[in-house]
C-alpha cells in the first residue's frame, strides 16, 4: 500500500486581502505536497480560511457591511491563490462551513470533562484573538501587533490546559509531535516549564455581535476563535460524521505535517496538542514554523501600508518566479525580505540568465543536429546528475527549499560551463548535446516540486515525458522564452 502523507497550513483570518507572507506558507507546502506525490505517496494538502474572528466583525464594521459579506468577498481572493500560485490543494475549508461548525461542535463536547465556566478578567488582543499576561507584554503592547490589548471582564468557558503540562512537555521533548526547526522546540519547551495556566476558550455571543459558533448547549457564548480554528484540521476529513476518510487520513496516519508561522507556535505546539489529547484524538506527527516574510525589514503591515500584493506580482513576473524568489532568497524557517530590486535581480540572474538562457542554448543547437543512437550519458555527467538528485532530496526532507533549488541550479551552472568548454554550436558533436538533454530533463523533473509550470515546459519542448526513467529519445520542440530578460528599471506595483 502507498504511504499517506497529509499537510496543512495555517488557516488565514479574512478580515483583509491575502499578501505575499501568505503566499510563502502556502508555497512552501505545496513543494512538500508535490514532493511527496513524487516520491510515490498518496497526499492529502489543505488549506483554508478563519473566518469566525472578533477582528473580522470588526473589519466589517469599518466598512459599513455585513460580516458575512466581507468574508465572502475576502474569502474568495484566498481561495484564488490556489491559481494564481499554482497550487496542488486537495481542499479548502472556510470555518463558515456547516462540516467545521458540525466539528468544532463536536471537539467541544469531546472535550467536556476539561471545560469549567468562571469569570476572568484580562488583557485581550483582537490581533491574536489571546488574552495576554502582563509580563508577556512589550512595553504594555502585545508583542506580535504592537497594539494596546483591551481590558475584558467575562464569564467565561476555560479549558485545563494545566492538566496536560507534563504529558505536553514529554511529548514534545521526546519528538512525538516533532517541531521543526530546533529554536522552535525549545520556545515551546521554555514557554510550557513557565508554567501554564488554564486558557480562555469561549466569548459572550453579544461582544462578538453574534458572529461565531455557539458553544454547545449554551447560545450565550461562542467559540474562542482558536478552539474553533485549530479543529479545521480534522473537520475537513469528516471529523463530524467520523468518517472513513477521518479515520485513514488523521487517526490511522502517522505522516501527518502542519505548515505555520512563528507567530501561532503556541496555539499549534500546545493548546492544540491539549485539545487532542483531551479529545483522546490522534497527534500531528510534525510541526514546520517558518519566519516571517518583511518588506524592507519591516514585517508586513496593513497599517504600515508594506504589504506586498501577490495578485499583481505574479501578473507582472510570472508565477514560478515568484514561487522561485520566496523558496530561494527566503530562508525557510528565518525572517527574509522582499525587496523589488532584488526580485528583479534574482529574475534576471537565475531564471533569464540561468535555467531560461540553458535552454535556449541546448534546444537552438540540438534543432539543427542530429542525435543518432546515442543512448547513454557520459560518466562525468551521471555523477553529476546522480549527486544533485541526492543533495535536492536530502535538503528537501530537511526542509531547506533554498538549499534543494541550490543543488539544482549548481547542476545548472556545471551544464553552463560544459557548453563553454565544448563549444557545441561550432562542433555540433552529437554526445555533446546529448548529455545537455538528458541534463535538463533531470532538471526539469527536479523542478517539478518548485516551478511546475516550468518543468512542465521544458518536458514540451525536449518532446520527453516526465515519467520516463530514462531519456532516450527527444523530439526538440524549441518554444518561446522560459523568462524573459528584464530591461525596464525597477517600478514598484501597487500594495495593499
Amino acid at each position: 500500500m502507498k504511504k499517506s502523507f497529509l499537510i496543512t497550513t495555517a488557516i488565514d483570518y479574512v478580515n483583509s486581502f491575502p499578501h505575499a507572507g501568505h503566499a510563502l506558507e502556502k508555497i512552501q507546502a505545496d513543494v512538500l505536497a508535490r514532493y511527496h506525490r513524487f516520491l510515490g505517496e498518496n497526499v492529502f494538502f489543505l488549506t483554508g480560511t478563519d473566518e469566525n474572528s472578533l477582528k473580522n466583525v470588526q473589519a466589517a464594521g469599518k466598512e459599513g457591511i455585513s460580516t458575512r459579506e466581507l468574508v465572502n468577498r475576502n474569502a474568495k481572493k484566498f481561495y484564488d491563490l490556489k491559481e494564481v500560485l499554482d497550487l496542488s490543494l486537495d481542499d479548502f475549508i472556510r470555518t463558515t462551513e456547516v462540516r467545521h461548525i458540525e466539528g468544532a461542535q463536536k471537539l467541544w463536547k469531546a472535550c467536556q470533562k476539561d471545560i469549567y465556566k468562571k469569570t476572568y478578567q484580562g488583557l485581550y488582543c483582537v490581533g491574536c484573538e489571546e488574552f495576554y499576561k502582563e509580563n508577556e507584554l512589550v512595553n504594555g503592547l502585545c508583542p506580535e501587533h504592537k497594539t494596546k490589548p483591551e481590558l475584558i471582564k467575562e464569564e467565561n468557558y476555560f479549558f485545563k490546559l494545566s492538566k496536560y503540562r507534563n504529558q505536553l512537555k514529554k511529548i514534545i521533548e521526546k519528538d512525538e509531535v516533532k517541531i521543526i526547526p530546533q529554536t522552535r522546540k525549545n520556545e515551546v519547551i521554555s514557554f510550557i516549564n513557565s508554567g501554564l495556566k488554564d486558557i480562555c476558550i469561549s466569548r459572550l455571543a453579544e461582544r462578538g455581535r453574534g458572529w461565531g459558533i455557539p458553544v454547545p448547549e449554551d447560545s450565550t457564548q461562542v467559540l474562542w476563535t482558536w478552539f474553533d480554528a485549530l479543529s479545521n484540521y480534522i473537520n475537513a476529513l469528516g471529523y463530524a460524521e467520523d468518517s472513513k476518510k477521518f479515520q485513514e487520513w488523521w487517526q490511522k496516519n502517522e505522516n501527518k505535517l502542519h505548515v505555520i508561522g512563528k507567530g501561532i507556535l503556541r496555539f499549534h505546539g500546545i493548546y492544540w496538542i491539549a485539545i487532542l489529547l483531551s479529545a483522546r484524538l490522534a497527534l500531528p506527527e510534525r510541526i514546520f514554523v517558518h519566519g516571517y516574510l518583511t518588506a524592507d525589514n519591516q514585517k508586513m503591515s496593513k497599517s504600515l501600508g508594506n504589504v506586498v500584493d501577490p495578485f499583481p506580482l505574479v501578473k507582472k513576473y510570472g508565477t514560478d518566479a515568484v514561487r522561485y524568489y520566496l523558496l530561494r532568497e527566503i530562508s525557510p524557517t528565518d525572517d527574509g525580505d522582499f525587496t523589488y530590486p532584488k526580485f528583479e535581480e534574482k529574475y534576471n540572474a537565475d531564471l533569464a540568465g540561468g535555467i531560461g538562457n540553458l535552454v535556449a542554448r541546448v534546444l537552438t543547437v540540438a534543432e539543427k543536429t542530429k542525435l543518432g543512437g546515442i543512448e547513454k550519458i557520459e560518466p562525468e555527467f551521471e555523477k553529476e546528475i546522480k549527486k544533485t538528485h541526492y543533495n535536492c532530496k536530502s535538503a528537501l526532507d530537511n526542509f531547506k527549499f533554498n538549499e534543494s533549488l541550490k543543488a539544482i541550479w549548481d547542476l545548472i551552472g556545471f551544464c553552463d560551463k560544459y557548453i563553454e568548454i565544448k563549444k557545441p554550436w561550432e562542433t555540433k558533436e552529437p554526445k555533446v548535446i546529448y548529455n545537455l538533454l538528458v541534463s535538463l530533463a533531470h532538471i526539469a523533473k527536479l523542478l517539478q516540486s518548485f516551478l511546475p509550470e516550468t518543468a512542465e515546459k521544458i518536458f514540451d519542448q525536449l518532446g520527453v515525458s516526465p515519467f520516463d526513467k530514462k531519456f532516450l529519445k527527444f523530439r526538440i520542440k524549441k518554444g518561446k522564452l522560459l523568462f524573459p530578460k528584464l530591461n525596464n528599471k525597477f517600478t514598484q506595483l501597487n500594495k495593499i
